[in-house]
């Protein structure tokens, strides 16, 4: 079976903020190596931004959050940029509409990579002159929000080139995973009780990981592995796409008005699939990705089962280390689980039944960083994880990330669990 490395370092041997800083916006940059001028500017949809956008937003924000409230005698680098490239946060001032980013030709990528070098410089002054745990804490979640923008920069640009008929690689020099087949699928029985889930306090969390707390799990059994794509052929292939009786009503409404018949980057012939790694073979045993939550509590409901809660998935997750198939392992594509390895880090961020709301007590952060997860908890849903483009040292059990339910570009997959009494 195919074993995949370790990829994540403890919170608790994170190297100083002036060293991760300089590692974290290189590896955004090596992200680019294989993307020309052109590919920086083309937005595929409105979910999608611009590569060079997402390179200036996050220098956006160390400009405006560190260097603007910290660094004495700090000038801008360009005054029109705190319009075109701030991205949700109302109190800090009016942005550019999303959906119209990929309008913006200009300012091109050689000038978007002078304003990442001032503003490196500005913050690397910074850390020399003040050894300050306010300046140490922005700018530690600013380097996690720029790992957070170096997936979406990769799913994005992978929308993107999928929608080119040469079907190009991202990277050509991905690694390929040898095929195999996976260990067989089981149900790990969970017992019931209060538990506590939410990060712990130590390292380095979001604010909508907080606050720890006690929360009642009924006993139920979850699965051992995520759900693979010959498993996912076999529910299109039983006319689960046509089967009514299957789907949530706003998630049939979703298949018939999108057509949706198979994963999204998916061929026609059910036999190949678009990877960031251009156009391969299907391969049969690696985990199903790019599916909505309706398609993937669809195919629970056909398979006799459900999706987990995020507190199942955390509570069975925080069992084991962060290891898996994550960004630094170079497939930037899923990998067919391995005999010893649990699969719960990497390979595909697992739908949940959860809806995405405030855990008892929340409390934003102060000022325009607590507009960073705090308004968007409703009429979304909870996924765990990571994926095969996560940064190992970004993920953590207690992590929170959300999607709207018809969400498909994002590395998106099925774990089952069942009620067990």
């Amino acid at each position: 079976m195919t074993s995949v490395p370790a990829a994540a370092v403890s919170p608790r041997d994170e190297p100083p903020p002036a060293d991760r800083f300089a590692v974290v916006r290189v590896r955004t940059l090596e992200l680019c190596a294989y993307l020309a001028p052109e590919d920086y500017v083309v937005q595929s949809m409105p979910d999608v931004s611009p590569a060079k956008w997402h390179l200036a937003h996050t220098t956006w924000f160390f400009e405006h959050f560190v260097l603007e409230r910290h660094l004495d005698g700090y000038r801008r680098f360009h005054d029109a940029y705190h319009h075109l490239f701030n991205s949700y946060y109302y109190s800090a001032g009016q942005m550019f509409p999303r959906p119209r980013r990929g309008l913006l030709s200009r300012p091109p990528v050689n000038e978007i990579l002078r304003y990442r070098e001032h503003v490196d410089a500005g913050v690397g002054r910074l850390l020399e002159e003040k050894d300050e745990t306010e300046i140490r804490n922005l700018v530690t979640l600013g380097l996690h929000h720029e790992q957070q923008h170096q997936e979406l920069l990769l799913t994005d640009i992978k929308h993107v080139f999928s929608c080119n008929p040469l079907l190009p690689p991202v990277n050509p020099s991905l690694r390929v995973a040898p095929r195999s087949n996976p260990p067989e699928h089981r149900f790990i029985h969970r017992p019931g009780g209060i538990v506590e889930i939410g990060a712990e306090d130590e390292g380095f969390c979001f604010d909508n990981e907080t606050p720890r707390h006690r929360t009642l799990l009924q006993e139920h059994a979850i699965g051992s592995r995520l759900i693979t794509n010959g498993e996912y052929l076999e529910f299109i292939r039983d006319g689960g796409y046509a089967e009514a009786g299957l789907w949530l009503s706003d998630g049939w409404a979703a298949v018939q008005q999108h057509a949706w018949n198979r994963p999204l980057y998916w061929g026609a012939d059910l036999a190949s699939e678009f990877t960031l790694g251009g156009e391969r073979e299907l391969d049969a045993g690696a985990p199903v990705v790019h599916l909505s939550y309706y398609e993937a509590d669809a195919y629970a409901r056909w398979a006799g089962a459900r999706l987990p809660t995020e507190a199942e998935w955390e509570l069975a997750a925080g069992e084991h280390p962060v290891a898996g198939n994550l960004a630094e392992a170079a497939y930037w594509h899923p990998v067919t689980a391995g005999d010893t390895q649990p699969q719960f880090f990497g390979d595909a961020w697992e739908w949940t039944a959860s809806p995405y709301s405030a855990y008892p007590g929340f409390k934003p952060l102060a000022g325009s960083l607590g507009e960073y997860n705090g308004k968007f908890m409703c009429n979304q849903l909870t996924v765990r994880g990571g994926s095969c483009v996560t940064a190992g040292d970004h993920i953590r059990a207690s992590y929170r990330s959300f999607f709207y339910p018809e969400a498909r570009w994002q590395f998106l997959g099925v774990r089952l669990a069942r009620d067990e009494e």
